[in-house]
């Protein structure tokens, strides 16, 4: 019996307890370093599984680690369970529909992640018990990926020091494993305070910080021209100063994400960003308050473990779909904007993703941001993304959100774990495996050293007021 069968009859057997823990993580829909039944359930889950769990790690409320045997190799596999604000949405349904009007939901699918990681480590678990495997697998259970940079803290408190490999994966619309770039972000609450009075009466003696956020967006904007074009900056102005235009605003926020492909350029254009507000609170006779949020390295993929994936992806198979699943697809891309639509034509893509993309050899680059980065400076890292979700559905909306229950999303976050596994399994057997993936690393590094974006001193608990307020990758 090939390990790729015995892997599948242990996930296979647990399907039932896998699903049901999914589907409560996605009921749970608890935002960042707030997620404390998703982290307790996952727990007890792996508590229960032979693991021993460390919980609170790096002390972090809502991180943990479980671990099972001994010794080298340490493989690390990440989970994530945070959802987002303001997506509330029914599952099955293929209209918009909230569960409760501003609620959160799992609009990325981190449900799924956090259960099909923790199916990995299972398996791979009860195969080391059943073949003596030595070694070490570990379970990282990884909060507030979603603008809180969970890793990103974990890596800092020297959690994957001694790990020699790590693996995850992503729910998508797709089935692939990506040897792809991602960009390096921070993000910073700016808080502007001035003095209120009457707008008619007596303007001249107030101080307007809605003024002073006013400004500072004017001046970030006239900045894009002025740095380098890879770099994105996006911003939400999260409280206007209350809502009469008769008063002056004594007090108003905006909170900024900077992006860039290195995390020394983020650090660059932060000051230049700093500067901007200290610019915009002169001008308007205010002062503001810079607030670090959460940050995340650039990611750094690896060819060696991406491959890896790949021939072990190719080899366990897309999972096949129904007529329904098939037709709840389609229901749910008809919701879809034209552009959307004519996105979907033009991939000549259909309703459900049901191969496997070929290998890029030749890195990619995706403009988007993932605390995933943070491990891959410090360990070699492989990712895939399974399909989970209709293709041609948009993260961090309300269809993904729709879909995260479903029977196709179960499948994908079954094949994820099982896709995981088997690659943790082959590292574990073939130290050579593990010594090529880390000298690739090093060549990638090319002398840089990790320097974590999170300005000393600050902690999880200092920016968990902040989880009301819209913040995602």
């Amino acid at each position: 019996m090939s390990y790729h069968k015995t892997i599948s009859n242990i996930i296979e057997q647990k399907r039932e307890r896998l699903i049901e823990l999914s589907d409560k993580i996605w009921g749970f829909c608890e935002t960042k370093y707030e997620e404390f039944q998703s982290a307790d359930l996952l727990c007890t889950t792996l508590e229960e599984e032979g693991f021993q769990v460390k919980r609170q790690a790096g002390d972090i409320e809502t991180a943990f680690v479980g671990s099972y045997g001994s010794g080298k190799p340490v493989i690390a596999i990440l989970g994530e369970y945070d959802a987002l604000s303001g997506l509330s949405q029914k599952a099955g349904v293929a209209a918009k529909e909230a569960i409760v009007e501003g609620g959160n939901g799992h609009g990325c699918g981190h449900n799924l992640l956090g259960s099909g990681s923790l199916a990995a480590a299972i398996a791979i678990r009860h195969y080391m018990e059943q073949n003596g495997l030595k070694g070490t697998v570990r379970y990282y259970g990884c909060p507030a990926e979603e603008g809180g940079g969970g890793k990103a803290h974990m890596a800092r408190a020297g959690l994957f020091d001694d790990v020699d490999v790590a693996f995850t994966w992503h729910p998508w619309d797709e089935n692939l494993a990506y040897n792809a770039r991602m960009l390096a972000t921070s993000q910073v609450y700016f808080k502007f305070k001035g003095l209120s009075t009457h707008a008619s009466f007596s303007p001249h003696l107030g101080r307007s910080a809605l003024d002073a956020v006013e400004l500072m967006n004017v001046g970030a904007n006239f900045l894009r021209e002025h740095i380098i074009p890879d770099a994105r900056l996006h911003y939400a102005i999260t409280n206007a100063g209350g809502s009469a235009p008769n008063v002056v605003q004594a007090e108003a926020e905006v909170l900024y994400k900077i992006r860039a492909p290195k995390m020394r350029q983020v650090s660059e254009i932060s000051e230049r960003i700093f500067n901007v507000a200290r610019g915009a609170a002169l001008m308007t006779g205010t002062q503001v308050d810079i607030q670090f949020d959460g940050a995340s390295a650039d990611l750094i993929p690896n060819i060696t473990l991406g491959s890896l994936m790949h021939n072990h992806f190719t080899q366990i198979g897309a999972v096949s779909y129904t007529q329904e699943e098939i037709d709840f697809s389609k229901s749910i891309q008809a919701t879809f904007s034209e552009e959307e639509k004519k996105a979907i034509r033009n991939k000549k893509g259909k309703e459900l993703s049901d191969k496997i993309n070929e290998y890029l050899f030749e890195p990619d680059f995706i403009a988007a941001s993932t605390d995933v980065g943070d491990v891959s400076w410090i360990v070699p890292t492989g990712q895939i993304y399974v399909t989970t979700c209709a293709f041609g559905t948009q993260p961090h909306s309300w269809q993904l959100v729709a879909q995260g229950k479903s029977s196709i999303a179960h499948k994908g976050m079954l094949l994820a774990g099982k896709v995981i596994a088997a690659s943790a399994i082959e590292t574990m057997q073939n130290p050579e495996l593990i010594e090529k993936a880390k000298a690739e690393h090093k060549k990638q590094l090319d002398g840089e050293v990790y320097q974590s974006l999170i300005p000393l001193g600050v902690k999880p608990s200092s920016i968990k007021q902040a989880k009301s307020r819209v913040a995602t990758i």
